[in-house]
């Protein structure tokens, strides 16, 4: 069945709390539920994890990163994107920053404290763990989508998005973190026709940022998503491509060769001529891919994991999916502003020099 299917007290029963808050209940079976620890703390949080606090204001306990950043001029240059970005952007579904904890002056600033919520764990972790149920892989993909809404809302451009960058807690609360990679995409400007530095793990990147085509928009995170989705259903990576070339035939072996039209949105020549050469290949039913899977699940999969950026299904789109039914309130997915090129005198969206996390054909 699908996730419409779950009862009163269940999963996703939604309600009004003070300040009209977002709530939800998670089903006394919620996977999160005894495996966590309070030192078990997300991946994303490892290597610069200083502890867990408790913030007497707010009477919660948070969690601390140290982030040692000026070594080395990118590492600096994304730690301060993701704190522009993230201190502008307030969502239950997007972690936020409550503090930064900084040396005094510049001269002493060796290392920058941020104080955000404690997630226990991440979605990386989960799946390794056990197989989730559909309501649960409903829910969580129900979250997703709407913080995804947001950033896109503010025509932020997350890039990164992958299991290990989505904390949840024990009450299945989702976040999604790391924004170290994102950009602004300033509808004022044509960023088509190049792509900026590596964007996204490879097994959740889009064939477009692999191929050289025209540039890359929001549907580059709805195609991280779908990977993370179809990762949900199977508990592995549906494209764990080894590298690049690899990459793009684990893809082309289970949707089958691009038609023209879907070549045509492919500007680099080599790169479209390096298609047509391939043998012929067939699309692979999703049903026989995830047989036990719901139906309706595979058929956002299928719209989330389309060759053609122009034809795959926009964060809009796929909340409003028969799928989510249960979830879809567009009153209860809040917007944000879009956001100029440039977040302070910080410029955002830089054209580079060069292109990497593509196939140089």
């Amino acid at each position: 069945g699908s996730c419409s299917e779950a009862g009163p007290g269940s999963l996703g029963e939604k309600s009004r709390a003070q300040g009209g808050a977002w709530l939800c209940t998670p089903p006394p079976s919620c996977p999160t539920r005894g495996l966590m620890k309070d030192e078990g703390v997300s991946s994303a949080f490892l290597h610069l994890l200083v502890g867990v606090s408790y913030d007497h204001v707010r009477k919660t306990r948070v969690a601390i990163k140290k982030i040692s950043p000026f070594e080395h001029q990118t590492y600096c240059q994304r730690t301060l994107r993701e704190i522009q970005i993230l201190l502008r952007f307030r969502h239950e579904n997007v972690i936020g920053i409550r503090d930064i904890l900084r040396a005094p002056t510049l001269e002493a600033m060796r290392d920058v404290y941020i104080v955000q919520d404690l997630m226990e764990t991440d979605l990386y972790k989960l799946l390794k763990s056990q197989q989730l149920s559909n309501d649960h892989i409903c829910y969580f993909l129900y979250q997703i989508l709407r913080g995804l809404k947001y950033i896109h809302s503010a025509n932020v451009l997350h890039r990164d998005l992958k299991p290990s960058n989505l904390l949840i807690n024990t009450t299945c609360d989702l976040k999604i973190c790391d924004f170290g990679l994102a950009r602004i995409a300033d509808p004022e400007h044509d960023h088509t026709g190049f792509l900026t530095e590596y964007v996204a793990t490879r097994w959740y990147r889009a064939p477009e940022i692999m191929l050289n085509s025209k540039g890359y928009t929001k549907s580059i995170d709805i195609w991280s998503v779908g990977c993370i989705l179809a990762e949900m259903l199977s508990n592995r990576p549906i494209f764990p491509g080894k590298h690049y070339l690899d990459q793009l035939n684990h893809i082309l072996g289970i949707l089958g060769s691009p038609s023209q039209e879907d070549l045509n949105c492919i500007i680099n020549m080599k790169a479209r001529n390096y298609l047509q050469s391939l043998p012929s290949k067939t699309k692979v039913a999703w049903a026989k891919l995830f047989p036990k899977s719901d139906s309706k699940a595979l058929d956002l999969l299928d719209r989330m994991l389309t060759f053609n950026p122009n034809k795959r299904i926009t964060v809009e789109e796929a909340l409003a999916h028969p799928y989510l039914e249960q979830y879809y309130d567009p009153t209860d997915e809040v917007r944000q502003p879009p956001a100029a090129g440039q977040a302070g005198s910080f410029t955002v969206f830089a054209t580079p020099a060069s292109s990497r996390g593509a196939v140089h054909f």
